[in-house]
Parts: C-alpha cells; sequence; structure tokens
C-alpha cells in the first residue's frame, strides 16, 4: 500500500481524496495557485506546495511543477482528480517516468479513449454498439458538411479530444452546419487544444446513462451499476441520479456487460465510466444503447454510485494503484436505494447561466446526515474567480426509493444559503421539483423543454421577502444606533432621524429590487418593530434576531429566513434563493434621467474569441454579435433587438471586464 499522494486539483475534489486519504492513513499532498493560497484544500492537505500564478496554464496544467512537487515531498503517488491533467496520456507517462505512481489507467488506455473517432473503431471491434456517424480524420469543412448530410439532419458536432459539452453542437439544418462547426472547433481548441471533430446522427429522445467501471492490474473488471445524467445543459450535467429510472433488468444485464468489455478491449485500470446514449422513442430497450465515448477518470457524479453500493470508489483507486485487487466481484456489488445528486453552480440562470464572481460573503449548506451528503470545496470568505469552474458544491441525496430521495434533496436545497455570488440553487429545487422530473420521464432535452417553467426569468421579490428585507434592516438600524454613530456618518444605516430609540417612532424605508423600489412603513416599539408594504405585513421581536438569521411573524405566519447586511444591500435567503436589495444612499444623485446609449456589456470578466459585426451593420433580433470566452466555456451574445451598430469596442483576442461596454447601438428614432 502507498504511504502518501498528492492531489493535482484543486477545489471539491482534492478535498475528497485528501478525506479518504487521511481515513487510510496515508499522508497527503497538496499543490495549489496563487489564487488558492487560503483555498480548503490547501488548510485540509499535511503539505501544500506553491504551483504558480492563478491561469490554469501556469498552475494545474504546469506537469513539471507537479512532478518537482511529488519529487520534493516523496509522494508515492498523484492522484489528478478530474478535469485539468486526469487524461493527459503524456503526463501519465511523465508519472511513470519520474518513478511516481499515477492513480488511473495506463496511459496507452487514456490515448485509445481520448479521440472519440478513434474509440469508436474500437468499440465496434469489441462488439459494443455505436452510434451512427463520421469519425474521419478529414477535417475540410465541406466535406464535414457532406458527411453531415449523408447522415441525415439533426447531427451532433462533438470535439474529439474532449467532453463536458465542450466543442459540441447540435445542427439541424444544412445553412447552420458551418457556423456551428467553426465555433465548436474554436471552442474545442481553447478547451484541448486540438479542434478535430466527429459528426454523429442525433438520437431522437436521448437518455445519457453511463456506468462505471472498475479494473485491477490481476485481470478483474466490474461495473458498479449505472447512472443517469440526462438532465443537462448545453450538454452539462445538471442532475446526476443512480439507478436510472426506469431502467428494465436485461438492459442493465446488457449495458453494463458492454461497459466491461469496453474496458477490457483497452486494457484499462482503475476507475471508468463508459457512457451511453439510449434512444427512448420506443421506451427504454436493450437493443436500443450506443456507446458515446469513455471518461478515463472518477466522474463528477461518483457519489451517488458510492450511496447506491456503500463503496468508496476514491478508496478503490488507492488500494488499485496499491497493486491489489478488486475490494468485490462482480457478485458482490449489490444496489441499494436510490441516490440524486445536483451541483451547485455559482451562475445566474436568469442571466444566461453566466458564471457569477465575488467572495462568498454567506455559505451555508445543508446539515449532512440522515441520507444528505455534501461534497464542497470552498468555504465562507472564499473568492471565486474567474479562473475556475464555477462549482461550488455538490448535494446528494439518498432514499430507499426514488421519490424519498427527490423530497430529500428538494428540502436540502431548501436550506442553501449563499450571498456574494448569485447560484442555481433555486433552479436546481426547481427541476427535481418538476412533475416530469418526478415522473422519471425525462430525457436530454428536459430542461429545454420546460424553459417557460424553470426560467420565468427574473422575479420581482414576492411581498414577504421585502417584508423580511425591510425588517433585518430595520433592526440593523436600531443595533447601529444603540451602538453610537457609525464610522461612515454618511452610511444610510445611520440616519435615524424618523425615529428614536424610546418610546413609538415611525419612518419609511426604501428598498430597490431590480427595476422596482419598494417603500417599507416602519413602526418601532420598545421591543418589536412592525413593517408595512404592499402585500405584506410583518413584525419582529428584537429578542428574535440572532446573527444571520431572522424569525418574524409575517401575514400571520411565523418564518424565518437567512439575512446578510452589506453596506448598501441587504440580502433574504429562503428555500434556496436569495434575494437582495439595494438601499439607496440619500445623497446618491438621482440619475435615472441620464441618456445612455444602448448596446451590449461583456456579462463577465473574459476573451473575445469573435466578432461578427462592423460599425454600419443593421442586424436582427437574435443575430450573433460577439463570442466571449469565459471560465473554459464560449458564450455568444446576441442583438436583443433589430438594431443598428454604432460602435464596436472590442476586437478577437481582448480581455474585457465584465459590464465593459463591447458593441453601441445607434439611438433609436422613436
Amino acid at each position: 500500500m502507498i504511504t502518501s499522494v498528492l492531489i493535482a486539483n484543486r477545489g471539491e475534489i482534492a478535498c475528497r481524496v485528501i478525506e479518504t486519504a487521511r481515513s487510510m492513513g496515508l499522508r497527503t499532498i497538496a499543490v495549489y495557485s496563487e489564487a488558492d493560497a487560503n483555498a480548503l484544500h490547501v488548510e485540509m492537505a499535511d503539505e501544500a506546495y506553491l504551483l504558480g500564478p492563478a491561469a490554469a496554464a501556469e498552475s494545474y496544467l504546469r506537469q513539471d511543477k507537479i512532478l518537482d512537487a511529488a519529487r520534493r515531498s516523496g509522494a508515492d503517488a498523484i492522484h489528478p482528480g478530474y478535469g485539468f491533467l486526469s487524461e493527459n496520456a503524456e503526463f501519465a507517462e511523465a508519472c511513470a517516468e519520474a518513478g511516481v505512481l499515477f492513480v488511473g489507467p495506463p496511459a496507452d488506455a487514456i490515448r485509445a479513449m481520448g479521440l472519440k473517432d478513434r474509440a469508436k473503431v474500437l468499440m465496434q471491434d469489441a462488439n459494443v454498439p455505436v452510434v451512427p456517424g463520421y469519425h474521419g480524420d478529414n477535417q475540410d469543412p465541406a466535406f464535414l458538411a457532406g458527411e453531415a448530410e449523408k447522415i441525415g439532419y439533426p447531427v451532433l458536432i462533438k470535439a474529439v479530444a474532449g467532453g463536458g459539452g465542450k466543442g459540441m453542437r447540435r445542427v439541424d439544418a444544412a445553412g447552420e452546419f458551418d457556423k456551428a462547426l467553426a465555433s465548436a472547433q474554436r471552442e474545442a481548441k481553447a478547451a484541448f487544444g486540438d479542434d478535430h471533430v466527429l459528426i454523429e446522427k442525433f438520437v431522437s429522445r436521448p437518455r445519457h446513462i453511463e456506468v462505471q467501471v472498475f479494473a485491477d492490474a490481476h485481470g478483474d473488471v466490474v461495473h458498479l451499476f449505472e447512472r443517469d445524467c440526462s438532465v443537462q445543459r448545453r450538454h452539462q450535467k445538471v442532475v446526476e441520479e443512480a439507478p436510472a429510472p426506469g431502467m428494465p433488468q436485461d438492459m442493465r444485464d446488457a449495458m453494463g456487460k458492454a461497459a466491461c468489455e469496453a474496458a477490457r478491449a483497452i486494457g484499462y485500470r482503475g476507475a471508468g465510466t463508459v457512457e451511453f446514449i439510449a434512444d427512448t422513442s420506443e421506451g427504454l430497450r436493450a437493443d436500443r444503447f450506443y456507446f458515446m465515448e469513455m471518461n478515463t477518470r472518477l466522474q463528477v457524479e461518483h457519489p451517488v454510485t458510492e450511496m447506491i453500493t456503500g463503496q468508496d470508489l476514491v478508496e478503490w483507486q488507492l488500494r488499485v494503484v496499491s497493486n491489489e485487487e478488486l475490494p468485490l466481484k462482480q457478485d458482490d456489488i449489490l444496489l441499494d436505494g436510490h441516490a440524486v445528486e445536483v451541483r451547485l453552480y455559482a451562475e445566474d440562470p436568469n442571466k444566461q447561466f453566466f458564471p457569477s464572481t465575488g467572495k462568498l460573503k454567506e455559505f451555508w449548506m445543508p446539515e449532512e446526515g440522515d441520507g444528505v451528503r455534501i461534497d464542497a470545496g470552498v468555504q465562507l470568505g472564499d473568492d471565486i474567480s474567474i479562473y475556475y469552474d464555477p462549482m461550488i458544491a455538490k448535494v446528494i441525496a439518498w432514499g430507499d426509493t426514488r421519490d424519498a430521495a427527490r423530497q430529500l434533496l428538494i428540502k436540502a436545497l431548501g436550506e442553501v444559503e449563499v450571498v456574494g455570488v448569485t447560484t442555481n440553487a433555486a433552479f436546481l429545487k426547481d427541476v427535481v421539483s418538476h412533475p416530469v422530473f418526478a415522473s422519471g420521464e425525462m430525457d436530454t432535452g428536459f430542461i429545454e423543454a420546460h424553459t417557460k417553467d424553470l426560467l420565468p426569468g427574473k422575479q420581482a421579490a414576492p411581498a414577504d421577502i421585502a417584508a423580511f428585507a425591510a425588517l433585518a434592516l430595520a433592526q440593523n438600524r436600531t443595533l447601529h444606533a444603540a451602538r453610537g454613530s457609525d464610522a461612515d456618518p454618511y452610511s444610510p444605516w445611520n440616519d435615524v432621524g424618523g425615529w428614536r430609540l424610546v418610546g413609538t417612532a415611525s419612518e419609511t424605508l426604501t428598498l430597490v429590487d431590480g427595476d422596482t423600489q419598494v417603500s417599507a412603513d416602519v413602526t418601532y416599539g420598545a421591543d418589536v418593530i412592525a413593517v408595512s408594504l404592499e402585500g405584506a405585513e410583518g413584525r419582529v421581536s428584537t429578542y428574535r434576531v440572532a446573527e444571520g438569521v431572522i424569525e418574524a411573524v409575517v401575514n400571520g405566519a411565523r418564518l424565518s429566513a437567512g439575512v446578510h447586511i452589506d453596506d448598501d444591500t441587504v440580502s433574504v435567503m429562503k428555500d434556496g434563493a436569495t434575494w437582495t436589495f439595494d438601499v439607496p444612499d440619500p445623497l446618491d444623485v438621482d440619475a435615472a434621467d441620464a441618456a445612455a446609449l444602448g448596446g451590449v456589456e461583456a456579462p463577465m470578466t473574459g476573451k473575445i474569441t469573435q466578432v461578427w459585426v462592423t460599425a454600419g451593420d443593421s442586424v436582427q433580433r437574435g443575430a450573433p454579435l460577439i463570442a466571449l470566452e469565459a471560465m473554459k466555456m464560449e458564450h455568444t451574445l446576441n442583438a436583443p433587438a433589430d438594431v443598428t451598430v454604432a460602435e464596436v469596442l472590442a476586437a478577437p483576442g481582448d480581455q474585457v471586464e465584465g459590464g465593459a461596454a463591447l458593441v453601441v447601438f445607434e439611438a433609436s428614432d422613436e
């Protein structure tokens, strides 16, 4: 058995590996970038080594620096986690040359599965079913367009060198092909350094079902059942669960067998996931699933497999790399209950899921235990930056049945409280609460088909939430008044002229929720604060307020919510959602009547990769204007209406800040 392991990763997966390694008595070694100097995984490890600047290309992707840290620390093995170097055959070889064990499959196996076109040929030879398509080397756009015509639309363009939805585009008609191909190739080149693609038939009503496999160096290969990852957005998994809802036993057996054959065909060792696409146009059938790809690493969604099997897959990895046999034979691996996982991202569903950056001013996750598991890689006070994937935690629930697990997950998501960045917690709660998801009849088009239900757009805060905000603000003002004047004489918290601490007084507080202004009449008593606004009335006892939590009677019901107050905002956290209200400073100049040219701004910091327009162009609503790459994904910014371009302020290659003006429109004559 190895005695030490270096984790060549960061965030949640680094913390996950450290937990198991410590439980096995292993010495743990972390590596980190300058941006991660105070990160949770650095705190947890026994030792930690600086790699370099924040950018992954200068830190977590620097093989030489990681191997130097392994040499300096005397690490027996390197666990790559997922992403970064986890599926890099050259890194696996470099580890072997350096005399360090790589916690993963042999380099040849990684290489065999790393290029999707070659992998498809290998799988055909191993009698594993594959989707019809073109997997060849000819990358001429006209030739690829011709192959797409032969296959028949709709088709999928997929990067051969990676996954996670990067470099993937669905094309429904020939007229869309050239633009989609160029975009997919740019994204693939940026993400994987390889712009080669393959073309496949788009399967009708597809479900994404994958099988967890494990192999040791002694010839044994097993599977640990399947996971359903059909709920996706832009080909990225949103919800994962195990086992797959409605999976017939003959299909489970056939898929498990095919996955094991795929692993044997390439001499696999360690943890891997064989991904299949199932055509459900006639229901789940044992003869209607096809190989998509094999991920030669531990998957983000591995916890659901652990929950239904009772096995620690990281421990299995560390035992296999120590040349031990697999802990269990196939017949000894039992399926128990159902588990569902969601990925909590720092992103704004109401702004096309653009990543959200900032400091975690509040970060409260559901309490673990009784079927709830939290895998997090951040903590209160951490900065969520532009440099890395915006996933901040995974929330997993297990139950005897699928519905029990689903209901427990809904409850857990309602307890998520985050301030400082926008998260998708409320969106996730809506997804797993949706009746189609509850039925188990969803496919990969679920989110797109139910966008109106799941993404109704930004809504004004409910009246009870505004009442909570006003009560919290009023309570905070009384505390400031009791403590004496604030260091800032112009702070809105110090403007106490409308009330006094003795007797009863009143004032009107103004809160701003986006474009909506809320006026709340507040009455201050000796030990009670009352609030009245349109649609809600509430009161709070000054003796019922704890740090970060307010308990109040609102519209006759006793309720509680999390609250966070900054210099000029007040946030309310309830049922997994966060509402943040601006608190206007009375000294601010009213700029409501200031004229401004319309245009498009950068939704977040990133790099411009493509510009489609020039000054003077007239474009229609929805036309692409600029493509911006941020957090490893390319985002297209489209015209919000029929407009004429007055000025283009950015060019390909430019690094722009969030909020920067990119395209200015001519003023409308209307």
